[in-house]
């Protein structure tokens, strides 16, 4: 028979006097110091590797830095071609310190340290956030701390996107310390009181311009409120609501006047250009997607960990939900985000730091409430539970490392400096590149760039998303006529490369062999002089091309410093 301790509803636990205080003891700085220690060693085994979309960001903080605007390159149209605007501002500040895309800092390249460091710091932040939640459910919160730090240590996909370079960290952080302070609240009866409504309206505002998805955690405070509220209450309740709402439109609705204003637009252009379709209850079961990644066994003792927690917490369940909310509304995001190309569930972060709050903050609820015997039992059972899902993450972890998704160095290397070669050939002053990935290459083409994805070119984008009244091959072919074009994979499918337009007004310079991953580049005929220039373009392919991939697989890096007009040959 389970022995059980009665606790108090609502009562605090005794902690130690310098926490009363507000100041963190020894223990709660080592947990939290351990927790990030561990996470930066798990993102130091994936090297100096950044995603290249996270490239995006950057060429638009160097540009806004610089006085120029919201431009991918200097003299670009302004267009909305990042969909994280505090990251953007984060990189910008990064960039007017000389921290970021200045050169190396400790010998290790800035584009790649800052943002990592970032990371790190944001962890942190949801560590300590943990804490000031744990430390009002038991009398260990430190050791609660270091366990949500080790479970997202071992957890790939919250890992790798949070050091990517984009802005997972940031946002995780934000709906981590949203969902801190309804918790708080919650427990020392203050749910209802301006500042609280207020301080979550902004964090919601704040998670919402860190990503769009960021947008779901606007209802968050009125959900728990509706949970929560009883008869007597609700209109202090509905006016609570009111304030937290009017603090998030604020500075959003302060943003989107500027979108719109800037861009001509009521969404990022990203969004254009993915055309999120409205979602479907179909869609709700991408979540099984979750679980499977999670380990069915994990994921069945945190759920139980947690409905046992509810049943027995009594009153003190109520705070549970204010963790609990967040959490389902992620997932919820989550599962109408269309699907993303890149591997490790990129959009599913919020998810990882909110689960391992929540499972570890109501086994502690629990563990607070049943005998010693049991509570040796309960922290066994779950510990089991996490091997198969250990296990699983140790290889995912090894799969990733060998193929990680679009390193940005490598896109510097192979659309930047090595299309900047086929200009310098060509003694071309100006000129224009069609090609995907935009990151690595509009950190270092002196080449005008067009987004083949539509994600920094709104009339791509809205061609995609079938606003134009035109088609791609028409406006490429017609209207566009780039003076390069490349295409690989995927982006194939787009069929310009087999539209007869494109043997008639270019030649091809390289096909790769490999009809498995299909490569090629174009150039315009009528920017190629003669026979012999077009020789010189193919043997610079011929002679550059099939080292450039080794070369960089050994090293995995790019130089120091990335800038327009760097070439493969002359860095």
């Amino acid at each position: 028979m389970i022995e059980v301790v009665p606790v108090r509803p609502q009562a605090s636990v005794e902690v130690p006097g310098d926490v009363r205080r507000g100041w963190p003891g020894w223990t709660a700085v080592a947990a939290v110091l351990s927790g990030v220690l561990l996470l930066a060693w798990r993102a130091a085994q994936y090297g100096q590797w950044v995603v290249d979309d996270a490239g995006i960001t950057f060429a638009y903080a160097r540009s806004v830095a610089a006085g120029l605007g919201p431009v991918l390159q200097p003299g670009a149209q302004p267009v909305e071609g990042f969909s994280d605007p505090t990251w953007l501002m984060v990189l910008v500040v990064g960039k007017w310190c000389h921290l970021f895309d200045s050169g190396s800092l400790f010998g290790i390249p800035d584009f790649v340290l800052y943002p990592k460091a970032i990371g790190l710091l944001c962890c942190a932040g949801i560590l300590v956030a943990c804490h000031v939640a744990a430390r009002r459910v038991t009398r260990w919160p430190a050791l609660v701390t270091f366990a949500v730090g080790v479970v997202l240590a071992m957890i790939p996909s919250f890992v790798i996107w949070c050091f990517s370079g984009l802005e997972n960290s940031l946002f995780a952080v934000a709906v981590c310390v949203l969902a801190v302070r309804m918790f708080v609240a919650v427990s020392e009866g203050r749910l209802w009181t301006p500042a609280v409504a207020v301080t979550v309206g902004v964090l919601a505002a704040f998670a919402a311009l860190t990503r769009p998805d960021g947008l779901v955690y606007l209802a968050a405070y009125p959900v728990v409120s509706l949970v929560l509220v009883r008869r007597a209450t609700w209109l202090t309740a509905l006016r609570h609501v009111l304030y937290s709402v009017v603090a998030f439109a604020i500075p959003f609705g302060a943003y989107l006047v500027w979108r719109i204003v800037e861009f001509g637009r009521l969404v990022a252009n990203t969004a254009v250009a993915k055309h999120q379709a409205l979602p479907s209850l179909d869609e709700l079961t991408r979540v099984m997607d979750l679980v499977h990644y999670a380990g069915t066994p994990a994921v069945v003792a945190g759920v139980a960990v947690v409905v046992v927690a509810l049943v027995w917490a009594g009153e003190r369940r109520e705070r549970l939900v204010a963790l609990l909310v967040p959490l389902v509304l992620a997932m919820l995001a989550y599962c109408v985000l269309r699907p993303d190309w890149m591997a490790q569930f990129r959009f599913a972060t919020p998810v990882w730091a909110l689960a391992a709050f929540v499972v570890v903050i109501a086994a502690a609820e629990v563990l607070a409430v049943v005998g010693a015997r049991w509570r040796v039992v309960a922290a066994l059972a779950l510990v089991a539970a996490l091997i198969p899902s250990g296990v699983a993450w140790a290889g995912d972890t090894e799969r990733y490392r060998a193929n990680s998704d679009v390193p940005l160095c490598w896109i510097a290397l192979r659309f930047g400096r090595y299309f900047n070669g086929y200009a310098d050939i060509l003694h071309l002053d100006k000129g224009t590149l069609l090609a995907p990935d935009m990151g690595g290459s509009s950190l270092t083409s002196r080449l005008r760039l067009v987004d083949m994805a539509g994600l920094t070119d709104a009339r791509i984008a809205d061609i995609r998303a079938g606003k134009a009244g035109i088609n791609l091959g028409d406006y490429v072919f017609e209207d566009l006529r780039p003076t390069f074009v490349h295409s690989h994979g995927v982006w194939m499918g787009s069929g310009l490369t087999v539209d007869p337009r494109m043997s008639r007004d270019y030649y091809r310079i390289q096909q790769s062999e490999n009809t498995s991953s299909p490569d090629e580049d174009w150039v315009r005929k009528d920017v190629v002089p003669s026979a012999r220039q077009l020789q010189q373009l193919r043997e610079y392919s011929s002679n550059v091309l099939p080292h450039l991939l080794p070369d960089y697989q050994k090293t995995g890096e790019c130089g120091t410093v990335l800038r327009p007009g760097q070439t493969v040959t002359g860095r």
